[in-house]
C-alpha cells in the first residue's frame, strides 16, 4: 500500500513543507502503519504558479523543498536565522546564499570533493539549468522567448559573456542544487531503511519556459523565434466542450530518434536516482498526441499525431536493468495505447472516483481491474473522497452503497479504501487527505485554473498512533505490506 502525498504538505513553519524532521517523521508513521510506498508529485522547481507539472527543469529539484533545519543540523546555518514564525522564499534564499558562504569558506576538502563529483557527474544537465536560471533572474524573471536575441538563440559569445557576468549567482544555483541532492538522497536512504520506496511522478511534456526548452531546441517544434508551431493537449470530452490546451511544446520525434533517444535516457536516469518507481504522466502521448496549432485558443481544431513509443520504450529498457514505470493511463485511451502498455509489462492506473454511474462495464470497477494495475481512490486532480462523495446526488450515492455493500457503521471515505485495498490491483495508493478524511477543503488542485492550487498542508498532530493502527489492521486483513522494487 502507499499513500499519496507531495512533500510541500508536510507541516512546518515555512510556506511550503520540506525535506527536513517533518518528512523523517512521516517516514515513521509510514513505517509504523505497514506503509511501503510513498507517492509525491514532480520534484521540480516550479513557475509563479507553483505547479510541479510545468517546471523550470526536468532535472532539477525545487529549491523550496531544500530544509533549513538540515543546514542548521551541520553547522551551515545558525538556528537563530530561522527562528521565525513563517519562512518565505526571499528570507529562504538569503539563508541559502549564507549556507552558501559557509561552505565555501569551511567546507571539509572531502565536502568540496563530494560537490566538485556532483557537478560534474549531473553537468549534462546542471550547467545548462544554472546559466539559463543565472540569465532568467538577470532579465527580471522574464521567459527565455522574450530575453535579447543573442541570449535567446544561445550565441556562443553572447553565452560565455553572461557566464563570466553571472558567475556567482551560476555557482550559487549549482550548489542549491547539490543540497537538494544531498537532503533527497539521505531521505530515501532513510525511507528504504524503513522499508518504504519512493515513487516519483514524470510529466510526459516539459514546460516551454524551461531550461530543457532553451537548451535543446532541436528536439522541439519551435519556429525561428523560439515559440511553438504546435502544442500540446487533450480533445474535447464530458469533462470539456473545448478540450485541454495545456500549451507544452511538442517534441520533434524523428530528431529525437536520430541520436537514440538519448535525451528521453537521460532524463529517466535522473528520475531513477530520484525513485524506486516512476509514473508515466499521460503515458498515451507515447503512442499518439493531440496536436493544437499554437495560434489556436481552444484544443478543439486539434489533430491525432502518432508517437515511436515502441522504440522509445525499447531503448529506455536497453538503456536501464529494469524499468519500474507505471503509466498513467486515465482519459481517451484506445487499443494501441493498451497494446503499448501491455507489451513492456507496465502497469495503468484505476481511480475509484470514475468508477460509478455508467454500468457494470465500467473499467474501473474493481471486478474488471487485471492485477498489473495500481488503484487509487482519488488523485491529486480529484477532488477529495469526501469532498466528491458528498457533492453527489442521492441517487448516484445509492448506486456507490449498492455495490459497496455499504457498512453503517464506517463512514466515507473509508469504504472507498477498503475497496482500493480488498480489489486485485497489485498496489493501492490512497491521497492522504483521504485517510484524513477530510472534504473538499483538502483538494490540492482543480484542473483548468491556476489560483489557490497546490497549498494544501497537514498538521503535524494528525497523523496519530490510532490512525496508524487502522491502516495496520486493514493492510493485515488485505495482505498489502509490501510491494517489491
Amino acid at each position: 500500500m502507499g499513500i499519496l502525498l507531495h512533500p510541500t504538505s508536510l507541516p512546518g513553519r515555512d510556506d511550503n513543507g520540506d525535506m527536513g524532521h517533518a518528512a523523517y517523521r512521516f517516514i515513521e508513521f509510514l513505517a509504523a502503519s505497514g506503509i511501503s510506498v510513498w507517492q509525491t508529485l514532480p520534484l521540480g522547481p516550479t513557475h509563479e504558479d507553483g505547479s510541479p507539472y510545468q517546471c523550470l527543469s526536468a532535472h532539477a529539484g525545487d529549491p523550496r523543498l531544500i530544509s533549513l533545519e538540515w543546514l542548521v543540523d551541520r553547522g551551515w546555518l545558525k538556528s537563530v536565522e530561522i527562528e521565525k514564525a513563517s519562512i518565505g522564499l526571499s528570507f529562504r534564499h538569503t539563508c541559502l546564499q549564507q549556507a552558501f558562504t559557509f561552505f565555501n569558506q569551511h567546507a571539509e576538502p572531502a565536502q568540496q570533493q563530494d560537490f566538485s563529483e556532483f557537478c560534474q557527474r549531473h553537468a549534462y544537465w546542471l550547467d545548462s539549468y544554472a546559466l539559463y536560471i543565472a540569465i532568467r533572474k538577470s532579465q527580471n524573471n522574464r521567459g527565455w522567448p522574450d530575453w535579447p536575441q543573442a541570449l535567446r538563440d544561445g550565441e556562443a559569445q553572447a553565452l560565455e559573456e553572461a557566464r563570466q557576468r553571472l558567475q556567482d549567482d551560476i555557482e550559487f544555483v549549482t550548489f542549491e542544487q547539490y543540497i537538494f541532492s544531498c537532503q533527497w538522497t539521505e531521505l530515501k536512504n532513510y525511507a528504504h531503511s524503513h522499508g518504504v520506496y519512493l515513487f516519483g511522478d514524470m510529466p510526459i511534456f516539459v514546460a516551454h519556459d524551461s531550461s530543457d526548452v532553451w537548451g535543446n531546441r532541436h528536439y522541439f517544434l519551435l519556429d525561428d523565434s523560439g515559440q511553438p508551431e504546435v502544442v500540446a493537449g487533450v480533445p474535447p470530452d464530458y469533462f470539456s466542450e473545448t478540450g485541454q490546451r495545456w500549451g507544452n511544446p511538442l517534441y520533434d520525434w524523428p530528431c529525437m530518434a536520430e541520436d537514440g533517444f538519448q535525451w528521453w535516457i537521460q532524463r529517466m536516469q535522473a528520475q531513477l536516482e530520484l525513485f524506486d518507481i516512476v509514473r508515466i504522466d499521460h503515458f498515451r502521448g507515447f503512442e499518439a498526441c493531440w496536436e493544437i496549432p499554437a495560434e489556436e485558443e481552444t484544443a478543439i481544431n486539434g489533430r491525432w499525431v502518432s508517437a515511436p513509443g515502441e522504440a522509445l520504450l525499447q531503448s529506455l529498457k536497453q538503456a536501464f536493468s529494469g524499468l519500474p514505470l507505471v503509466a498513467e493511463d486515465l482519459g481517451l485511451i484506445t487499443a494501441e495505447v493498451n497494446a503499448l502498455r501491455q507489451r513492456f509489462h507496465l502497469p495503468g492506473m484505476r481511480i475509484l472516483q470514475f468508477a460509478f454511474g455508467s454500468g457494470a462495464n465500467n473499467p474501473y470497477l474493481p471486478h474488471n481491474y487485471e492485477r498489473n494495475t495500481v488503484v487509487y481512490t482519488g488523485t491529486h486532480d480529484n477532488d477529495t473522497t469526501l469532498g466528491w462523495y458528498e457533492s453527489l446526488s442521492n441517487e448516484a450515492r445509492k448506486d456507490i452503497d449498492n455495490y459497496l455493500g455499504y457498512a453503517v457503521d464506517e463512514t466515507m471515505p473509508w469504504p472507498l479504501i477498503r475497496m482500493a485495498l480488498a480489489s486485485v490491483a497489485n498496489m493501492a495508493v490512497i491521497p492522504l487527505q483521504d485517510v484524513l478524511e477530510l472534504g473538499c477543503e483538502g483538494r490540492m488542485n482543480v484542473p483548468g485554473t491556476t489560483e489557490g492550487n497546490w497549498r494544501w498542508r497537514f498538521s503535524e498532530e494528525a497523523l496519530t498512533a490510532e490512525l496508524s493502527s487502522r491502516l495496520r489492521e486493514l493492510i493485515r486483513c488485505y495482505g498489502r505490506y509490501a510491494v517489491e522494487k
